[in-house]
Formats: C-alpha cells, structure tokens, sequence
C-alpha cells in the first residue's frame, strides 16, 4: 500500500508534487485545503487525518475522515489514530494531560498503522516545553505492537524501532510503502 503522508505544513496551497497513493495520511497541524488538494494531486481514494496543535476546532470536511480514537480498514490494513499534544499553555484545541491520553488509549484496539500528532515518550522528542511525546503511546505500542506508528508534531524526518514498531516522525511531505 502506498500511502502519502502529511504533517505540520505551513502551506496554504498544496506545493508537492502529484502522482498517485492508496491513502493519505494527515499527522496534523495542516490546513484542510491543503490535505484536499493533495488527496486531489495523488488521486487518493481515502484520506485519513487527525488534528494537531494549531488546527482549528472544527470537523474535517468530507472526504477526510477523522480517525481520532477511532479505527478504518482500507484493504487488509487497520488504521488508528489520535489528536494533540500535551497541555504545555493552558487553553487550545486538541492539549492534552498525560492522564487523559492514558484513558483515552487504555482500552483502543490494536491496529496495523496508528497515526498521531504526537510522538511517543522519550522518542523524538524534543527539549524544550511544547514538543514532549505521550507516556500512554509507548504503552500502546507495547501492549499493542502497531506495525507502523507515523506522527508529526517534532519537526523533524526521524525513524526508530522498538520491539516489532516503525515509528517514523514525518514533517512536510513523504511516501511511505507498507
């Protein structure tokens, strides 16, 4: 399965290039016109996203489907997902607290490809306040053991193993074949 994968873009008007993929992928922090027009360039027949940080609290528009805390099958994969990052200011759409990451992530199935914004605890993360991953993914992928875990939020093109899970931070722009 080829899949396009989006995450923390500036962009107003969708500046890669175009082609085609199975699915599209969105991490976050992405305007919806610019996840459309790519879905559009490389003729994606499913597009797939949660929101980040500084997206707006409001649904996506149809045909983006939001996969926050929720599960699709496209072909014989099974994708999850879920929104934000941590709670670093005290108010905004789509923050946070740990504890309520673990609740919301206690009992969620396991899937093929979980996308998030976020990245796990202690992987990519960066040193500083704003970009410190979720203790709760890290349980996931330990109970759960996702083939592939994709998230944005780092600004930053990083891949680490641990056990059986891929993680790739993503950041503008990729491809990925599974």
């Amino acid at each position: 399965m080829k899949m396009l994968v989006l995450a923390d873009m500036d962009d107003f008007v969708w500046p890669g290039g175009q082609g085609r993929a199975d699915v599209l992928l969105s991490l976050g922090d992405i305007a919806n016109t610019v996840i459309l027009q790519a879905a559009e360039s490389w003729h994606c027949p499913s597009v797939l996203a949660v929101k980040g940080n500084h997206d707006e609290d409001a649904p996506f528009p149809k045909p983006i489907f939001d996969l926050h805390l929720r599960i699709m099958e496209i072909g014989s994969l099974r994708f999850g997902g879920l929104n934000g990052c941590w709670q670093y200011k005290p108010r905004g759409p789509f923050l946070y607290y740990q504890e309520e990451i673990e609740t919301f992530m206690a009992a969620f199935p396991a899937v093929d490809i979980f996308i998030s914004h976020n990245s796990p605890r202690r992987i990519h993360d960066r040193e500083d306040e704003v970009h410190t991953g979720f203790s709760a993914l890290n349980a996931y992928i330990e109970r759960s053991a996702p083939r592939l875990l994709l998230h944005g939020h780092q600004h930053e093109e990083r891949e680490t193993i641990v056990g059986q899970t891929r993680i790739i931070g993503c950041y503008g722009w990729k491809i990925i074949e599974v």
